[in-house]
């Protein structure tokens, strides 16, 4: 799909405003939720997550990032799952 924007001329100051739109409008996506870190990547072209979250961190970006609550819930249901076999 393509979307075509009139940017503000301002931004033609940047070395490549559409690139910077399209990281802005990533950015967004992905703080409001909207987005997933996966979406993100295809979005701007990543071929790994690891660019993504390089992406991320250079962008001090940390939102959803995998916390100690995630991981206590992990453990948590890989033991349940541990109980059943």
């Amino acid at each position: 799909m393509e979307i075509t924007v009139e940017l503000p001329n301002n931004l033609d100051q940047q070395p490549d405003p559409a690139r910077t739109a399209l990281e802005a409008l990533a950015i967004a996506g992905y703080r409001s939720g909207k987005l997933t870190s996966f979406q993100v990547g295809r979005i701007l072209g990543f071929t790994s997550r690891f660019e993504v979250d390089k992406f991320f961190k250079e962008r001090n970006i940390t939102e959803h990032a995998y916390s100690r609550q995630d991981l206590d819930a992990d453990q948590t249901s890989l033991e349940k799952l541990n109980t059943r076999v």
